[in-house]
């Protein structure tokens, strides 16, 4: 570049309000990381209490914007801050909070370095803020990037275990071929249309009809998300990757991962590739019921309450495609203020927003229960659930409440975000619609089945005299006490979780109170609450996502 072209360059206009929630969280970041530099093992005690405050902190220029409640627009509309972004941005910094509530003790006890963790976390959010806002190719891939990189690092942050290794290695070369695949096909539909921005691909699209070249692009763009909600058949990654990271770090994954990939997704069917609906439909439409259908079976014959809860995310995942099978189902309608005419399905993108937001909530809190049972069992086994009940009562109607929600029934939130995708299949009214629905309807018994499972143990079972202790994660571990596990013996929580293909040793086990720390409880009181306020007053999360909705629309 010649001295004249950068005397020439013109900084584009920012606005600096639109981008608070980024600033405070890049500021967190540099704080948490300058503090472990000025204070060294002091700073440890203060890494868990910056990172929550800060982003409790980064709740405020949200507020602040949808306060305004103007819509703003930066480097020729690739970076838009609307209702819809803020939605989705209070989701994840809320996720965020609970899940630094989660690794609090989880980071303190195992003796991990605290500022890399939490500066990882903070980058990854980050990368999650800024894909709410990218309505342009090149912004939406920056902010994959930046929330997974960091994730494939946290996912091996048990250093020492082979399975954390064998997770992180798994999930890393998976993105980067999933990436891979994406980009190139993020170039052809550059190709395509002339440009990056989603108006200018809606507009190709609409204008050319889907070319062969444009459907090859467009599917492979999609299969690249699909790997990040862990869609079938590009799940591979999740079970073993959720079972081999830190237990905080899989609830991470499962909710805010998964919910990033949703919202790319919206961004990218409902507006860039609204002109190529005959192949995004019946795309949607397979995918979802294969997604639902394999992850429901396998979790099925899960007897580790992690991959249980890994597959059934990807079964979840399912539920949240659905609505995509019916996105231009609708009428021709004109988007207000805007003079657009589109024939977008309303109730489908308002489905995927509400049943995003009501699943990071239940979820967390099932994998906070995990991590709270396993401080006393030290076993991620089903059967270690048995008789949860006797000795700690809180606790299994915690999960009642929990798995419950998952499985959609009432007053657990989890029935409005069953009901909203069944809205949506019946307002498009379609042949190919109505089938769907009862596919979904068979899925969901499916589901209770292996949650079922899981609330027999609890409430049925009498309490076990031996639990499975994986003893393959760390060799400090593979000489486990036969004492009764408790808090003192179990510095990596749910980290050492025995599954049916690893080794396992079969220690005593004696039932008493759950050791519980402020942190921990906090996160399950907060999504407890959260979970049942959503099932008992569903019109809170429905405004969000009729508000979100809208202006995604236009």
């Amino acid at each position: 570049m010649s001295l004249g072209a950068l005397l020439a360059f013109v900084r584009p206009d920012l606005d600096w309000h639109a981008l608070a929630p980024e600033l405070t969280l890049l500021a967190v970041g540099t704080l948490v990381t300058v503090a472990d530099i000025a204070l060294d093992d002091k700073a440890k005690r203060i890494m868990p209490t910056l990172t929550g405050v800060g982003l409790l902190a980064t709740l405020v220029p949200i507020l602040t914007l949808a306060a305004d409640g103007a819509e703003r627009s930066m480097f020729g509309g690739a970076y838009v801050v609307d209702d819809f972004s803020l939605v989705l941005k209070a989701l994840f910094v809320l996720a965020g909070y609970v899940v630094v509530l989660m690794s609090v003790d989880y980071v303190r006890d195992g003796d991990y370095y605290e500022n890399e963790y939490y500066t990882l976390l903070l980058t990854s959010l980050l990368g999650m803020v800024m894909m709410s806002s990218s309505r342009d190719l090149v912004s939406v891939f920056v902010a994959l990037e930046l929330l997974s990189i960091p994730a494939y690092m946290l996912a091996a942050w048990r250093k020492g275990g082979p399975r954390s290794n064998e997770a992180g290695l798994k999930y890393y070369l998976m993105g980067v071929f999933a990436s891979a695949v994406m980009l190139y096909g993020m170039s052809l539909v550059f190709g395509v249309s002339g440009g990056t921005d989603f108006g200018t691909i809606a507009e190709a699209l609409k204008g050319e009809g889907a070319s062969p070249i444009a459907i090859v692009a467009i599917l492979f763009v999609l299969i690249g998300f699909a790997f990040k909600v862990s869609a079938v058949p590009f799940h591979t990654w999740a079970p073993d990757t959720y079972e081999g990271a830190p237990t905080p770090v899989t609830a991470f994954l499962s909710v805010a991962s998964k919910a990033a990939g949703m919202v790319a997704l919206l961004a990218l069917v409902f507006v860039a590739f609204e002109g190529a609906a005959d192949i995004i439909q019946p795309f949607f439409w397979v995918l979802a019921v294969v997604t639902m259908t394999i992850g429901n079976l396998i979790a099925l014959r899960q007897t580790n309450i992690v991959r249980m809860l890994a597959y059934s995310g990807v079964a979840q995942g399912g539920f949240m495609l659905v609505p995509f099978a019916v996105a231009f189902e609708g009428d021709s309608w004109t988007v207000p203020g805007t003079g657009v005419t589109t024939s977008i399905l309303p109730s489908a993108y308002e489905a995927v927003i509400v049943y995003a937001i009501i699943y990071a909530f239940m979820n967390l809190g099932a994998f906070s229960v995990v991590l709270a049972v396993a401080r006393r069992t030290r076993s991620g086994e089903i059967d270690s659930y048995a008789g949860l009940f006797r000795y700690a009562p809180g606790m299994a109607v915690l999960m009642t409440l929990f798995l419950a929600a998952l499985a959609g029934i009432p007053p657990a939130g989890g029935w409005f975000a069953k009901f909203v995708v069944f809205r949506a299949l019946a307002e498009a009214n379609t042949p190919a619609g109505w089938v769907l629905a009862a596919i979904v309807a068979v899925n969901a018994v499916i589901a209770f089945g292996y949650y079922a499972r899981v609330l027999v143990q609890m409430w049925f079972q009498p309490v076990p005299e031996q639990v499975s202790l994986g003893v393959d994660a760390r060799d400090d571990e593979a000489e486990a006490s036969p004492e009764p596990a408790d808090a003192d013996h179990d510095e990596h929580g749910a980290g050492f979780l025995a599954t049916g293909t690893r080794q396992a040793t079969m220690v005593s086990f004696t039932s008493g109170p759950i050791p519980m720390t402020g942190a921990l409880a906090a996160a399950l009181a907060i999504t407890a609450i959260v979970t049942l306020a959503l099932g008992i007053f569903p019109g809170l999360v429905s405004h969000f996502g009729d508000v979100a909705s809208f202006y995604l629309g236009g």
